[in-house]
């Protein structure tokens, strides 16, 4: 697994899915990529759960994935295991997107893959991230386009996404 300081993709890193498993980021090559961290008791959750399966379910099709990471550093607002994690996003929100493990993404034990977005596109108060669904999105060559604040609506970066996409 790359060190996130000498990644120079996404592609360049493994993560772990909610079972534990391993998924080589690679994978994804080729499709546009919107990164959350997300969490299940967050004043922001019905919007962006709602919003983010609209825009799955109308760009799927055309290379677009959305990678969900569930993060417990804000608030504590995201406590549950990933199996209720899972059936929380899956069974209110419909979510077929993929759902991985529970990660940091701030601090030392920040997941590298969050070290590396947050080193690609630093926000408007430098690198940290500020609370549930902060949202970057990465092109089909695995870089780091562009980074949402957490209020920000997912649809109004639908523009973004189908010109990455090609379909603008």
């Amino acid at each position: 697994m790359a060190a996130a300081s000498s990644a120079t993709s996404v592609h360049d890193f493994t993560v772990k899915d909610a079972s534990g498993k391993d998924v080589d980021l690679s994978t994804y090559k080729g499709k546009v990529l919107l990164i959350v961290n997300v969490a299940s008791q967050c004043g922001l959750t019905n919007s962006n759960y709602t919003e983010l399966a609209q825009l799955y379910e109308k760009y799927k099709d055309q290379g677009f994935e959305i990678l969900a990471f569930p993060c417990n550093q804000f608030g504590g607002q995201e406590p549950g295991t990933n199996e209720e994690i899972i059936q929380f996003a899956c069974t209110r929100f419909k979510a077929e997107y993929p759902i991985f493990d529970k990660v940091d993404v701030n601090g030392n034990n920040a997941a590298p893959i969050y070290k590396f977005l947050k080193s690609s596109k630093g926000g408007l108060f430098g690198d940290s991230i500020k609370w549930n669904f902060s949202k970057f999105l990465v092109d089909k060559e695995g870089r780091v386009v562009d980074r949402y604040a957490p209020t920000t609506s997912p649809l109004s970066i639908e523009k973004d996404i189908k010109k990455l996409l090609g379909s603008s």
